[in-house]
């Protein structure tokens, strides 16, 4: 285990320079090397005759060349060509600055060329394809190679090596799910799956590897939130708090009538509040349902009741809008408790001056990131702490706020829409209110899901859209370009929009941004001077920006239907009329009923039961939801019926032995224990 706490630059081959580009993926140790799970696999098809080869494909040709490769100089680059022939066509071979295959590449000799076909002045093209023999091609037409998450600079074949490398030097990890469990489940040796999610021979290898390392992964998180529940089930609360007189007036002087929805579920927040236990409950509401309101209704109850409350917020952009939002109503109706902001990227000054107001209790009222997590914040009198978009923060996050306080009431809010049944076996230590009902007079967005061809179309639309005053969001499923991976990338897509909308202020937005990029983009966004922002599902839990009303979504196919929902929810926010565009890229079966059930609904209960139901156990390729809790590999909708599985066998553990004692669970104790650490270990200060 020590060795698997080392850095990766222990790895042979991995120097500062490589280690930093490694570190932008978010892999710091062979530990993170070797849970960086491949985000899809690609396996080498039949070679095809060169006339059925289409521009963008990507694919194999074969054949034995009539002419010896050619090199010319070009531009300070060497240019080695070859042309590949047979009775359906031609097609063009091209290499840069690689002169030794000219030695290969004789006249008469037989290859097979792997790589993406372009069209260039009129010919098929196949530009720097990768080469084998033909028994080294059908040796790769057997197997499945790992397509991993990349970065410029950080090429797959370079992971898959490194990869390779930590499997080899790793210490084997003790098994530690009971042998009864795994017989009883029919699941793979933890040691085994972990090779081969990386490396399988075959699809039945994959899914045998991948049940196993869902089921871990389901197994400690439920086991987790099973713990947390018996610690805060039925605690006395030191924080009994009266209604508030001020909050009623302000409910009262709103300019919109609260829906029914909304004032049941402030009923039973109020409830908790007064009632003498914990509080500890979940809000699911769809995009859009008001849950901000009922957050900070309940946060001016706490400090009308002379205590603090602390709102978390995933993302510096969600927290400042949280905070200027409570500033302007504050303003706008006389209430004098004062909010302040923490968030990472603030100077030491600034969060000197914040942390001395939360301290002295000069602040009612907290916002921020996970920097309200920071020993360094002294709270007086927290009582309720309060985290928007719950899936992004994990159980060990949720726990250390919660001990921030002398045991404040939980509120945690979700617009992850999440079948019931489901719900309350993630959320077990929290009861659930449901805001099932969006405010009135909104307009619905207006859906559509069209194929690739209908690109010049959308681009006219957002056009004219832009010309009206308004905004778009266009989001790619990838950040670069991937050679083994065909879907859009944000880098090239926004070169092609700038090229088709001249005029236009068009930019990009990623995951791989610093996070004050990131900020000063969607800030930028919001403020009208970027018109149409190209992003990948960065922005699934962003910035409210009521002028954008166009979503374009390419590869929809990729998506998971409960994220394509949250993704379309950037839109429609405002009072004009939005839209939504599915582009459909693949020709998968299947695809078109998914994606039909987004263009008849916008409701995101319905539609996360939906999903729920198209999903199978095989269904794992491209549509998993993106951030879900804190799980790298499983996914709520595809793996349901394991979630079900996980659920009955904690219960049947904790029951047996709930304090894990026995000789058999020694070693799962040792790793909850583990687990909960890292949990801890991900707050991102």
């Amino acid at each position: 285990m020590e060795r698997e706490q080392e850095s990766v630059r222990a790895l042979k081959g991995i120097g500062d320079k490589t280690g930093k580009l490694f570190e932008r993926l978010g892999i710091f140790t062979i530990r993170d090397l070797l849970t960086y799970y491949p985000r899809d696999y690609h396996t080498y098809g039949p070679p095809s005759p060169v006339g059925e080869l289409k521009p963008d494909m990507t694919g194999a040709a074969a054949g034995i060349l009539q002419k010896s490769a050619s090199v010319r100089a070009f531009q300070n680059k060497k240019v080695i060509t070859a042309s590949l022939r047979d009775p359906t066509g031609s097609l063009q071979l091209t290499w840069f600055n690689m002169p030794f295959l000219k030695n290969t590449l004789q006249a008469g000799t037989y290859h097979v060329f792997y790589g993406k076909v372009v069209k260039k002045n009129n010919r098929l093209t196949m530009e720097q394809p990768e080469i084998f023999t033909k028994e080294g091609y059908e040796a790769m037409m057997e197997s499945m190679q790992p397509v991993y998450g990349q970065t410029k600079g950080l090429g797959n074949k370079a992971i898959s090596k490194a990869v390779a490398q930590a499997l080899g030097l790793r210490q084997m990890e003790r098994e530690y799910l009971p042998a009864y469990i795994r017989k009883r489940y029919e699941l793979a040796e933890y040691n085994f799956a972990l090779e081969h999610i990386h490396f399988p021979e075959n699809r039945q290898q994959l899914l045998f590897a991948r049940k196993r390392l869902v089921f871990d992964e389901f197994f400690l998180f439920v086991l987790a939130v099973r713990r947390l529940k018996e610690k805060r089930q039925d605690k006395k609360s030191a924080w009994v708090m009266e209604p508030s007189r001020e909050v009623e007036r302000l409910i009262q002087n709103l300019p919109y009538d609260l829906t029914g929805a909304q004032q049941k579920v402030l009923q039973e927040v109020f409830g908790d509040l007064s009632g003498g236990l914990v509080m500890n409950r979940l809000i699911q509401g769809d995009v859009g349902s008001g849950k901000t309101i009922v957050a900070v209704l309940a946060l001016l109850t706490a400090a009308y009741n002379g205590c603090q409350g602390a709102l978390m917020a995933p993302t510096e952009v969600l927290a400042r809008q949280h905070y200027e939002g409570m500033r302007s109503l504050f303003a706008e109706h006389g209430i004098d408790k004062v909010p302040v902001l923490i968030t990472g990227s603030m100077t030491a000054k600034e969060k000197r001056a914040a942390y001395e107001k939360v301290k002295s209790h000069e602040a009612d009222i907290i916002v921020g990131t996970h920097a309200l997590i920071q020993d360094k914040v002294v709270y007086d009198r927290l009582a309720l702490v309060i985290t928007d978009e719950q899936h992004r923060f994990g159980v060990g996050q949720r726990q250390m706020l919660g001990d921030k306080g002398q045991e404040p009431h939980v509120m945690v809010m979700s617009a992850t829409p999440i079948p019931r049944t489901l719900a309350i076996i993630l959320y077990g230590d929290l009861d659930i209110s449901v805001i099932d009902e969006l405010p009135g007079g909104r307009l619905q967005v207006k859906n559509c899901v069209v194929n690739t061809g209908y690109r010049p179309n959308a681009y006219a639309f957002i056009r004219k859209q832009v010309e009206q005053g308004r905004q778009a969001y266009v989001i790619c499923p990838m950040v670069e370009f991937s050679e083994l991976m065909e879907a859009e990338n944000v880098v090239d897509y926004t070169k092609t929009l700038r090229e088709a909308l001249p005029g236009i202020s068009v930019d990009l937005l990623h995951g791989k941004m610093k996070g004050k990029e990131k900020n000063e983009i969607m800030e930028r966004f919001a403020a009208g001077q970027i018109q149409v922002l190209v992003s990948t599902t960065v922005i699934e839990v962003g910035v409210n920006v009521p002028n954008a009303t166009v979503m374009m979504i390419e590869n929809a196919e990729r998506f998971g239907l409960a994220q394509l929902h949250q993704l379309r929810g950037r839109v429609g926010r405002g009072k004009h009329q939005s839209y939504c565009i599915m582009v459909n890229c693949g020709d998968q079966e299947g695809t078109a009923e998914r994606l039909g059930i987004l263009n008849r609904s916008n409701d995101g209960f319905y539609i996360a039961s939906e999903d729920l139901k198209l999903r199978g156990p095989g269904d794992i390729f491209g549509i998993r939801q993106s951030g879900d809790m804190e799980f790298k590999l499983a996914d709520i909708f595809t793996d349901a019926n394991i979630l079900k599985t996980v659920s009955d066998e904690v219960d049947r553990l904790l029951l047996e032995d709930g304090e894990l004692l026995r000789e058999e669970h020694q070693e799962l104790k040792r790793r909850l224990s583990r687990y909960l650490e890292s949990s801890y270990d991900r707050v991102n200060l």
